[in-house]
C-alpha cells in the first residue's frame, strides 16, 4: 500500500510504516508527568524517574503544555504519537512525531485529488435528496451539504456550541438564521469566536431553510420522522458524505478544496508582480481574502488549507504558464473550471482524473 492510499483511505499502521515509524496510542505502556517544584518528573511504566539525557531533551522538545493533565509520552521515539494529554476544559490533545506531521500535510493535499474526482458524486446525491417533497432526514443532510459547498461552513460539532457558544452548520439555531424573498442569511459566532455572516440567494435551499426553521425546537436543521422531530448531527453529515463518495472523506474536505480552488482563482487572476517583495504581497492578499471566506486566519490558511506548492508556483511564474496552458486547452469553460483544474494539475492529479471532474463539471452547469 503507498503512502498515500495508506493515509487517505484512513489506515495509520501503513502510513506509520511508510515513514519508518511505528504505530503508538496512549493504551500501551508510556511515561507518566509529575509536578515537582515549578517543573516536572516523568515515570517509566514501573513508576522509576527517568534520567536518560536523550529521552528527557526528547520530552521537553515536545513543548506539552504545563496544563496539560492525564499526559502519557511514548517511550519510543519513533512512534507516530509522542504524547497525548486532557487540556484545561478535558479535550484529548496530542503530540505527534514531525515525520508524521509533515506526511499527514502532504497527503491531506493528495487526498484533494481523490477528492476532487469523486466531488460529482454528492452533488448528484444532494440534488436527487433535494427535490424530495417531504422534510424526511436525507433532504435535510443534502441541505446542510449544499450549504457547506457554498458558504464554506464548517459542519459544527455539539461540544463546541455547549462549551464555547460557537456553531457550525448542523449546531446552527433558529435564531442564527433570516430570511429576504430568496436570500438565506445566516449569522452566527463560528469556532474561535469569529462572527461569520453569510448570504445565499437561492430559491430552493431558502425555501427548505425555512421550513426547518418553521419546525418546533431550537436547532435550525432538523427533520421528520413519523411523528417525531430529530436533529441533524455532524455524524449524519459524514456518514452522507461517506456513502455518496464511496470513500473515506468528510465535510473538511469540502472546505480545504474551497480554501485550494479560492486560491487558485484568485493567483491565476492575479498579474505576476514580477518582484519577490510584489509576490509575497500578492500572496498575502490572496491568503487573507480565502481566510475571511472560510472564517479562519490567514496563518491558519497558509498552513493548513492552501498547498505550498500554489503559491511557489505563483511565485517562480510556473502557475501563469500552466494556467496560460489550460486555458487555451480548455477554451471558454468556466473560471471555476479552469481554477479547478490548475489547483488539481498543481497537486500532481493524473489526467484522466481532471478530465472526469471537467466533463462533469461542465454537464451540473449547463444543466
Amino acid at each position: 500500500m503507498s503512502l498515500t492510499s495508506a493515509v487517505v483511505g484512513g489506515d495509520p499502521v501503513a502510513a506509520a510504516s511508510a515513514v519508518a515509524l511505528h504505530h503508538a496510542n496512549d493504551e500501551g505502556p508510556g511515561f507518566a508527568r509529575r509536578r515537582r517544584g515549578k517543573g516536572f518528573r516523568y515515570l517509566d511504566a514501573g513508576g522509576k524517574s527517568v534520567r536518560d539525557a536523550d529521552t528527557l531533551s526528547r520530552i521537553r522538545a515536545l513543548a506539552i503544555p504545563p496544563a496539560w493533565t492525564a499526559v502519557w509520552i511514548s517511550p519510543d521515539p519513533e512512534g507516530h504519537i509522542q504524547a497525548t494529554g486532557r487540556d484545561a476544559r478535558g479535550r484529548k490533545q496530542y503530540r505527534y512525531h514531525a515525520k508524521w506531521r509533515a506526511v499527514r500535510d502532504e497527503a491531506k493535499y493528495h487526498r484533494l485529488v481523490a477528492f476532487c474526482a469523486v466531488l460529482p458524486k454528492p452533488r448528484a446525491q444532494v440534488e436527487g435528496d433535494l427535490s424530495c417533497t417531504c422534510l424526511c432526514k436525507r433532504k435535510v443532510i443534502a441541505t446542510v451539504v449544499a450549504l457547506m459547498e457554498r458558504a464554506q461552513l464548517r459542519v459544527g460539532n455539539d461540544e463546541y456550541a455547549r462549551q464555547n457558544g460557537s456553531f457550525g452548520a448542523t449546531t446552527l439555531r433558529d435564531r442564527h438564521a433570516t430570511f429576504t424573498g430568496d436570500t438565506l442569511e445566516l449569522a452566527y459566532r463560528a469556532k474561535g469566536g469569529v462572527g461569520r455572516r453569510v448570504r445565499i440567494t437561492d430559491r430552493r435551499l431558502t425555501r427548505i431553510v425555512r421550513r426547518c426553521r418553521d419546525l418546533p425546537g431550537q436547532r435550525l436543521f432538523q427533520y421528520l420522522e413519523g411523528d417525531e422531530i430529530r436533529p441533524i448531527t455532524s455524524n449524519d453529515v459524514n456518514d452522507y458524505l461517506r456513502e455518496a463518495t464511496g470513500g473515506p472523506f468528510t465535510a473538511k474536505d469540502y472546505r480545504t478544496w474551497a480554501a485550494t480552488l479560492g486560491a487558485a482563482m484568485l493567483l491565476c487572476a492575479s498579474e505576476h508582480p514580477g518582484t519577490e517583495r510584489g509576490c509575497k504581497r500578492c500572496v498575502t492578499q490572496v491568503l487573507g481574502a480565502v481566510a475571511e471566506r472560510l472564517g479562519h486566519t490567514p496563518t491558519v490558511c497558509r498552513a493548513s488549507y492552501v498547498h505550498p506548492r500554489l503559491i511557489d508556483d505563483f511565485s517562480n511564474g510556473k502557475l501563469d504558464a500552466l494556467a496560460r496552458q489550460i486555458r487555451r486547452r480548455l477554451g471558454k469553460a468556466p473560471v471555476e473550471v479552469a481554477a479547478a483544474t490548475i489547483a488539481v494539475e498543481t497537486l500532481r492529479a493524473i489526467e484522466p482524473v481532471v478530465a472526469r471532474y471537467l466533463d462533469l463539471t461542465h454537464a451540473r452547469r449547463r444543466a
